[in-house]
């Protein structure tokens, strides 16, 4: 495809969408709640199972041949567990309550306007991911909720389950008599992705999730309003008083039980005070389960064999593997200094028994979720009563942490008078 070709697939893809918003703004909550239970039922199906099956089965092998490592090939699986996981998220989105028309604020002002600040839908959101086909029902189903439009760019590891879980929604939405183009695919195509990059008149906002490179480039390129949805390098400190069994049970959870998620734990902070006793603990635990540590100097002398030294870019590392940094810190000021320099705004936990020294940390830790006396693993649309989510997102305006429906529209303000005018 030539450049000039490029340009122009993009714009009819971002006009088509525009389109199908207008539709969507039009539409009742009940019908694009059909629509997603619609789309549900077509999960639950076998024919779309069938199909799911044989696709992620050649994108599996695809990636396998690619040598992809181990956590790249769970994020990219659907089986039979997760497909049912997609179908009741979805219908799970589509009993949520609808944002919008909600009325956040309400005043009469003295000439007797009647003002009411309104919840009202984005209108073209183009989302881009990497490696998770799962995405691509969650950001469908996420958006047609909250009656935005989605033009979904996801990785070409994943493309052939992806196309079907779209073409499963496309096929819901006739059915509920909403336009297919509410819901398109982006083909992956760099160039192409590009050119879409430059339609700010078009597309409303951009939400990449993924590596670094991509969201550099996203944030780089774009003229469209972007929401970064960048890495998890999550972090938990283990407090001088801290129930150590509680806190190797965290790691462990945090860790180990899907280290491919950016919500997993990525680096343990261990208080000077207790180290000798903690870090063989909760080293014994998680080693236990296959994961390898990688030490400060610290806490390498404390560990020997059971760690290996850990190197300047394991701090503030994404490893999405069974791969966990450690470090021991000297109290509270060390443990929120080492965040500070090596977080990433995603999550980062606390474990303590003294409520005034969790408090001081939920306060003080810049992140978009702060957790006490629990995993980092939480921070998800699901387990915060979001419902699904299309992804956490680290930027700050207009949302941080998990965005579901609400952060899917903005207010606007609706003023309703009785020929009242200015002079």
């Amino acid at each position: 495809m030539t450049s000039p070709e490029r340009k122009l697939a993009a714009m009819e893809l971002a006009q088509r969408a525009r389109v199908a918003s207008r539709a969507l703004a039009a539409s009742t909550s009940d019908q694009r709640a059909r629509a997603l239970r619609l789309f549900a039922d077509q999960l639950g199906s076998p024919e779309v199972a069938s199909a799911i099956a044989a696709a992620n089965e050649a994108d599996l092998r695809a990636a396998a041949a690619a040598g992809k490592n181990a956590a790249f090939i769970d994020r990219l699986r659907i089986d039979g567990k997760r497909l049912a996981a997609l179908a009741t998220a979805v219908r799970d989105v589509a009993n949520l309550p609808d944002p919008v028309g909600e009325v956040v604020e309400h005043s009469v002002r003295p000439n007797g306007l009647r003002v009411d600040r309104v919840r009202a839908p984005l209108g073209v959101i183009l989302m881009i991911y990497e490696s998770r086909p799962g995405v691509t029902s969650d950001a469908a189903a996420l958006c047609l909720r909250s009656g935005n439009a989605v033009l979904l760019r996801g990785g070409s590891e994943a493309l052939q389950t992806s196309s079907v879980l779209l073409e499963a929604c496309q096929r819901a939405l006739e059915a509920a008599g909403l336009p297919e183009d509410a819901a398109q695919i982006v083909p992956p195509d760099r160039q192409l992705l590009d050119e879409m990059l430059q339609l700010e008149d078009s597309i409303d906002l951009c939400i990449p999730r993924g590596g670094p490179s991509l969201i550099r480039f996203i944030a780089e390129r774009s003229r469209i309003p972007v929401i970064k949805h960048y890495q998890g390098v999550c972090h938990l400190y283990v407090a001088p008083d801290a129930d150590l069994d509680l806190a190797a049970r965290l790691t462990v959870d945090g860790k180990a039980e899907r280290p491919g998620v950016c919500n997993a734990l990525e680096c343990l902070l261990v208080d000077a005070q207790i180290a000798s006793d903690a870090l063989p603990r909760i080293a014994g635990a998680v080693r236990a389960r296959g994961v390898e540590l990688r030490a400060d100097e610290r806490a390498l002398r404390i560990l020997g064999s059971a760690a290996i030294p850990a190197t300047a870019d394991d701090f503030g590392k994404e490893f999405l593997d069974l791969k966990l940094a450690v470090a021991v810190v000297d109290g509270i000021e060390g443990a929120l200094g080492h965040i500070a320099r090596y977080g990433s705004r995603h999550t980062e936990a606390i474990c303590t028994k003294d409520g005034e020294l969790a408090e001081r940390f939920l306060r003080e830790v810049d992140a978009s979720c702060v957790v006490w006396n629990a995993s980092t693993r939480f921070n998800d649309g699901g387990e915060l009563g979001l419902g699904a989510e299309i992804g956490i997102s680290t930027s700050k305006l207009h949302a941080y942490g998990p965005m579901g429906l609400r952060e899917l529209t903005c207010t606007r303000f609706v003023v309703r008078g009785e020929g009242q005018v200015r002079k």
